[in-house]
This record gives structure tokens, C-alpha cells and sequence, in this order.
């Protein structure tokens, strides 16, 4: 959305006041004042690797976790990140909540991204001039 160039119509050309716009815009009296002297929209990085600063050294014990429970059964049997970070604050870790699910999220899309077992793809095609016959029985 141009928002900013909005502002700027709209205060230079029909001499909204600054509070005015401010209502408008829902946007506080200082930010209007910071986007009158902005000509075009702040563009703001981003960062396309998360790093895990505390739950580096817990990482493994995290993965070998998630891979034993992938193994298991039902939905039930299986620790939430919830659990598994309740689980690593007994192991001492200190780090936050948002960085242990960040990592299983991330963990789970990277498995999900190859087939498994169930989604594999088994063609039934025979090769040309063979014939099948499943339904012929034997005297």
C-alpha cells in the first residue's frame, strides 16, 4: 500500500494538518512528521537464515528426539514442542519457547519435503507384449 505518498498529497496539495492525518491513517503524530520528510518507502531487510544462538548446543539432543518420535506410532505417542521444550529446560537449556518450535517447524518442513513410504508412487504398467492373467487357476 503507498501510504506514504498519500500522506504527502495529501498534506502539500489539500493542506491536511498533520493531526488530521494521523487520525486518518490511524499512525502516530511523529511518524506522519518522519513520512512528510521520506520520499519513497523504508525498505527493510530480511534474513533468510534464523540462527539458534541458545539452542545451539541442544540442537542434537532436539533432533534425536524428533527422529525417535517420528518412529512412533499414533499422533499421541508423539511430544509436542511444547513437551520437547519442557523436556530440554530439564536438560538446562535457557533459551525461549519461539526458538525450540521455530526448529521443529523447520525440522518437520524439511521431512515433509521428501516422500515418505506411504506417498511413494508405484506404477502399475507391465511391459509391452506381456500378458498378466491374475485370474487363471491352476488344475
Amino acid at each position: 500500500m503507498d501510504v506514504i505518498p498519500e500522506i504527502r498529497r495529501l498534506h502539500f496539495v489539500e493542506h491536511v494538518t498533520i493531526s488530521d492525518l494521523a487520525k486518518q491513517f490511524k499512525l502516530s503524530r511523529p511518524t506522519i512528521r518522519k513520512h512528510l520528510k521520506t520520499v519513497e518507502e523504508p525498505v527493510y531487510p530480511t534474513r533468510q537464515h534464523q540462527p539458534y544462538l541458545k539452542l545451539g548446543a541442544f540442537i542434537e539432543q532436539l533432533r534425536t528426539w524428533l527422529e525417535t518420535d517420528a518412529t512412533l506410532p499414533g499422533k499421541k505417542c508423539k511430544r509436542t514442542a511444547q513437551r520437547l521444550y519442557e523436556c530440554l529446560q530439564a536438560e538446562g537449556y535457557v533459551g525461549g519457547y519461539s526458538a525450540v518450535q521455530r526448529y521443529v517447524k523447520a525440522w518437520k518442513a524439511s521431512r515433509s519435503a521428501s516422500p515418505s513410504i506411504k506417498q511413494a508412487f508405484v506404477p502399475l504398467l507391465f511391459p509391452a507384449g506381456v500378458v498378466v492373467n491374475f485370474f487363471r487357476t491352476h488344475k
